[in-house]
């Protein structure tokens, strides 16, 4: 088991905790303040411990469980299209309604995040005053 190095309690220091609670009839309220933790999270523990034991007491991971982490193959290749046409990952992220730190995970897996790996015409793209990202949603900027 991995407990991250800020946390001040183990899962084992929690059950002591919550044990001392229940069993020596410690106020919540007092324990959390020696041992340094909000009453909240106190509570928080002991609601754990009471609907799953001291198993419940361990860490738990803090991403969302519904988050997804991946493009769909979908969504990739429409990335891959808006990158050769020079958007940014930004806007990219934007358009495809994705984390954008999703999106270039993705993107560096395929090679491509850099520009310079997309291919030659890079530079002269970049310095074509004209060039503009299309699939923009009317929202660009007057000169």
């Amino acid at each position: 088991m991995h407990t991250h190095p800020n946390a001040r309690l183990t899962p084992i220091g929690r059950a002591r905790l919550i044990r001392q609670h229940l069993d020596e009839g410690k106020r919540l309220a007092q324990l959390a303040t020696d041992h340094g933790i909000s009453e909240r999270t106190a509570r928080k523990w002991l609601a754990r411990f009471r609907s799953g034991g001291s198993a419940a007491l361990a860490d738990r991971r803090s991403v969302r469980r519904s988050q997804r982490r991946t493009l769909d193959p979908q969504q990739l290749q429409q990335a891959v299209e808006l990158s050769h046409q020079r958007c940014t990952l930004r806007r990219i992220a934007r358009l495809l309604l994705v984390p954008i730190t999703t999106l270039a995970r993705a993107m560096r897996r395929l090679g491509l995040n850099r520009l310079r790996n997309l291919d030659p015409l890079a530079l002269a793209l970049l310095l074509s005053s004209s060039h503009q990202c299309s699939g923009t949603s009317g929202s660009s900027r007057a000169t």
